[in-house]
């Protein structure tokens, strides 16, 4: 006698589970529809439906380190998930390089015997696409703009609406710098990170003269060139030690994460060989990968549409691969992060932690903490 009440689930059967046969389906050759058939275009369609797809999955694991990063508290098994899931965005971002590998089996004569078809569809148009820079942290004003034409201009309504919803909400880099401005350890007891971080960077500088001065091997003039060069560099971290010439950094565009946030990532980085530190510099080590594999894919693509339609005007209405050029230059979230080893200083000089704070960032255990 059955006791499912008749509510026994069929077979899943493969095919049914992945909708195969609504993928197998979605392939629609605009080539077809003029009668003149073109064998590459299906090549064309399935490559960017797998970009599509995994800018699914992107936004997927994107969604879930802002649910992580969304509360007041952040545990440190939370963080490790955080850290998984940029992890995995880093490995699909590998295949993204990969497919134009794939795509470039077309010749430039393939692609024009479908080309015209197209217009005026270009990646432009991919929503997914600017929902991740939008959830990565993009801002409107970080953007390579082509014509002085809002990114979003050429998006349907729909489509429009939900971008810009996300650009007005909290990005994975507001959530990040949140957490970096709570961070602890910045000031413990009698332990001033900043201060003892402050009088390193100064015997840093001071032996760096002394090696210049010193050398045997320097002309007057490259001595004059290099103690310049050291001036710069000085300069750069006394911008860094006051908060009003940072502030005018930030002003100016040349800095993004708040003072305090940039504090917390360095000590972090300085000394992320204490065990409670290591996963914060994975994640961050992370951010700054997604932001170099973006822009490097960035770069691949503008290489590519340079090889396939030379100076000719994309199908969107862009210059092409000059437009794709200028957003890998420009187009970039974390940049504070990726140029935070400006301020880095040797081990040797690195502050030594007191015991106690020390025990704090290491782990624990010992026999009177188990069950007897």
């Amino acid at each position: 006698m059955s006791t499912d009440g008749g509510n026994k689930k069929e077979p899943l059967y493969y095919g049914d589970y992945l909708q195969i046969g609504k993928l197998l389906d979605a392939q629609h050759l605009e080539s077809s529809k003029i009668g003149a058939t073109a064998h590459d275009e299906m090549l064309f369609i399935i490559v960017h439906q797998a970009y599509e797809l995994w800018f699914k999955q992107i936004l997927w694991e994107m969604d879930a380190v802002k649910r992580l990063f969304s509360g007041p508290v952040m545990e440190e098994k939370a963080l490790g998930k955080g850290v998984a899931h940029l992890e995995r965005i880093v490995e699909i971002q590998r295949l993204f390089s990969t497919q134009i590998d794939i795509l470039e089996t077309m010749t430039p004569l393939d692609f024009l015997d479908f080309r015209d078809a197209l217009f005026p569809a270009s990646g432009f148009q991919s929503a997914q696409w600017r929902l991740i820079e939008n959830t990565f942290g993009l801002r409107p004003q970080d953007r390579y703009q082509y014509n002085k034409t809002k990114y979003s201009a050429r998006l349907s309504a729909s489509d429009r609406d939900r971008v810009e919803e996300v650009e007005q909400s909290e990005s994975i880099f507001d959530l990040v710098q949140e957490w970096l401005e709570r961070t602890p350890f910045i000031r413990l007891g009698d332990f001033d990170f900043w201060s003892e971080y402050g009088n390193a960077v100064d015997v840093m500088l001071g032996h760096d003269r002394t090696l210049i001065d010193g050398n045997p091997l320097l002309s007057d003039q490259e001595k004059i060139d290099q103690l310049e060069n050291l001036k710069k560099t000085t300069d750069h971290f006394a911008a860094l030690f006051d908060v009003d010439a940072y502030a005018k950094l930030i002003a100016d565009g040349s800095h993004r994460l708040s003072h305090r946030a940039l504090k917390a990532a360095l000590l972090i980085h300085l000394y992320r060989d204490e065990p409670i530190l290591h996963t914060p510099f994975r994640f961050l080590k992370s951010l700054v990968d997604m932001d170099e594999n973006f822009s490097a894919w960035r770069y691949r693509h503008a290489l590519m549409v340079a090889r396939m339609i030379g100076t000719k005007i994309g199908t969107g209405g862009s210059s092409g691969h000059e437009y794709l050029l200028r957003a890998a230059e420009h187009n970039k979230v974390f940049s504070d992060l990726t140029n935070l080893s400006t301020f880095f200083i040797p081990r040797s000089v690195l502050p030594a932690l007191p015991a106690n704070i020390a025990r704090q960032m290491g782990f624990r255990f010992s026999p009177d903490d188990s069950d007897s």
